[in-house]
């Protein structure tokens, strides 16, 4: 069967296909402008604020991160007990709120503890969009939207540090951190004002530890969510270490600094179109084969990037083709293995997403902090380190779905799970 949304004030008829997920998309980029808008200030805060050390001005990226990562645990449950959009409208409330302070923050101790408050604030977004994804959509068309999603998710990073250096061309450094805090303004009327209800009154938990940690234990224990939160935690790895290593890579390996905007936007683009053909594909073959193809895929064409690495030949030119053909391959299978991993997980969606998502943070960081670590002045241990991550992606997904590895249809496991509400037809 399926219900409706819950209809809020203000909205004169529920938000259709397009416009829901056009909101998820701007609420999930929120982290990417805040992370990355940020780069080109650097040196003019470490001026402002009296930091020589440029280690230490890196704080201002890491404190964020810090932050995001250290909350995602309370906004899930939060949600499955209070409902999506009251816990989506305070976290990023929050967020705007500390954004502004960054802005005035008169020290940089007060700019750090603001940056990990903002972070821990801006962590709503990804745990609730991705439940909220969850509560309206399944299979094939979850996989479809969340597609959409991250395929804006990937392109605001090549624009951010670009939209970060028009600002300080007419403002100071203060103005990002306003600019930030108008963005998350607008998202929060937009959300308020459109966003219906999106938890099912039957899926409300309890704030009691035994509860939440029962739903915590759930998650992991069920083989689906937990194979694929792990294949998919391999996975995100290989996109941290290539975040943490590009700039060394293009600087330092091929002494190309003048490049490195082409570099990142070429292989950035490319990204962001296997997302939207991933979106236009999926409906027709399936998460399954289209996901673990895309694995597959991703073994292979590592594999051989690895090879030219080993044997000596490697150019900028065979880096920026095989690279992007890799990413090409991680957006596919990212977005398919992170619908799987949420496709039982209806009932507890808020709180499955906050345990994956602090899997998935913690591990790949660790993961691709590893390998950016392995930089020796060459690309080769990056280029290793990703085929590894692949070649491990791959087993994970085996390990999971042996009889069902490229299967083309929605397997019945016989679990059997509420439908999701419907957004109207017409705006489909």
């Amino acid at each position: 069967m399926t219900f409706p949304t819950t209809q809020q004030p203000g909205a004169k008829r529920p938000p259709g296909r397009r416009e829901m997920t056009a909101m998820l998309a701007g609420l999930m980029a929120l982290n990417a402008f805040a992370i990355d808008a940020m780069i080109p200030a650097l040196p003019d805060i470490g001026r402002s604020l009296g930091v020589a050390d440029e280690n230490r001005r890196q704080l201002v990226v890491i404190a964020y991160m810090i932050g995001f990562g250290s909350t995602q645990l309370i906004w899930g449950p939060l949600a499955d007990r209070f409902g999506r959009r009251p816990v989506l409208a305070a976290g990023v409330a929050l967020y705007t709120i500390f954004a502004l302070l960054c802005g005035i923050a008169g020290s940089f101790a007060l700019l750090i503890a603001s940056r990990v408050a903002m972070g821990a604030s801006a962590a709503v977004t990804r745990v609730l969009v991705v439940a909220m994804v969850r509560d309206l959509f399944e299979s094939e068309e979850m996989a479809r939207v969340m597609s959409l999603v991250f395929m804006v998710f990937m392109v605001v990073p090549v624009l951010a540090p670009s939209i970060g250096q028009a600002i300080l061309l007419f403002a100071p450094w203060r103005a990002i951190f306003i600019v930030l805090a108008g963005y998350g303004l607008i998202m929060l009327a937009w959300a308020w004002l459109r966003m219906p209800e999106t938890l099912h009154p039957e899926f409300r938990r309890s704030l009691k530890i035994g509860e939440m940690a029962g739903a915590a234990w759930e998650t992991l224990r069920e083989p689906q969510s937990r194979g694929y939160t792990l294949a998919l935690t391999v996975t995100f790895a290989s996109l941290v270490a290539y975040i943490s290593s590009i700039q060394q890579i293009v600087f330092d390996a091929f002494g190309r600094p003048e490049l490195i905007g082409l570099v990142f936007g070429g292989i950035a683009a490319p990204m962001a179109l296997a997302s939207w053909t991933n979106s236009r594909i999926v409906g027709r073959f399936g998460l399954r084969r289209v996901g673990h193809g895309a694995a597959a895929a991703f073994v292979v064409v590592t594999a051989i990037h690895a090879a030219i690495a080993l044997s000596g030949h490697e150019t900028l030119t065979s880096f920026i083709i095989l690279q992007a053909l890799a990413m090409c391959c991680f957006a596919l299978t990212s977005s398919n293995l992170g619908t799987l991993a949420m496709e039982h997980m209806a009932p507890i969606a808020g709180t499955a997403a906050s345990v994956q998502g602090v899997v998935g943070t913690i591990g790949a960081a660790i993961i691709g902090f590893v390998i950016g670590q392995a930089f020796d002045g060459t690309a080769t241990p990056f280029i290793v380190g990703t085929a590894l991550c692949a070649a491990l992606t791959f087993v994970l997904i085996l390990f999971t779905e042996p009889r069902a590895l490229f299967a083309p249809i929605r397997i019945d496991t016989g679990k059997r799970i509420e439908d999701p509400p419907c957004l109207p037809d017409d705006l489909g």
